[in-house]
């Protein structure tokens, strides 16, 4: 993955006509840009299609507009371009569903000081108890790493409104995690 540095100033060569720095562009992000989609759709020809057309748009418009993250204002296109595909064919997006999957890595969760793979279980599984906006910014933070501007952008919500719902998603896995522990506890 590039930095932001880099992405930005690939993205104004791009803009200046370098297509070598879109393609790289293309190559730093797409993998990015699939895993987020994947979220979103199990069909893997709309995605690639979508990812394809998203980059087809971002070469002919070369937006004149700054922006502050290549890889949000990618993945916030890349989610839009999915609900007007979904809306297109008449289904919905299930973009609020409990259906949709963030799946969390062991490796980069709030997990990686616990030991056991139990609790590494049960803290999966208390996150399928949150809600999909919760999950949604809890893989944007941590799994992605965006910063909150980022992630605000990409959910379309203000900066403060983003620290808001990060903190009342930790809290409440904290509250599920407590009560899961609770109940382990009552059975020993």
């Amino acid at each position: 993955m590039s930095s932001a540095t880099e992405d930005i100033t690939l993205w104004e060569s791009f803009r200046k006509g370098d297509r070598d720095a879109f393609a790289a562009l293309f190559r730093s992000h797409y993998e990015t840009l699939y895993r987020f989609g994947s979220k979103f759709t199990a069909d893997s020809e709309l995605l690639e299609d979508t990812i394809q057309e998203l980059f087809i748009e971002v070469w002919q418009a070369k937006s004149t507009s700054p922006i502050l993250s290549v890889k949000a204002y990618l993945l916030k296109a890349l989610k839009y371009k999915l609900l007007k595909a979904f809306r297109k064919s008449g289904r919905l997006l299930p973009l609020y569903d409990s259906d949709v999957n963030f799946e969390f890595s062991h490796e980069t969760l709030l997990i990686a000081e616990q030991e056991s793979a139990e609790r590494k279980r049960k803290v999966l599984e208390a996150l399928q108890k949150l809600s999909h906006r919760q999950r949604e910014i809890i893989y944007l933070k941590y799994y992605q790493n965006l910063s909150y501007e980022e992630v605000s952008e990409i959910m379309n919500i203000n900066y403060q409104v983003a620290r808001n719902l990060l903190y009342q998603a930790i809290k409440s896995l904290k509250s599920i995690l407590a009560g899961t522990m609770e109940l382990f506890l009552l059975f020993l």
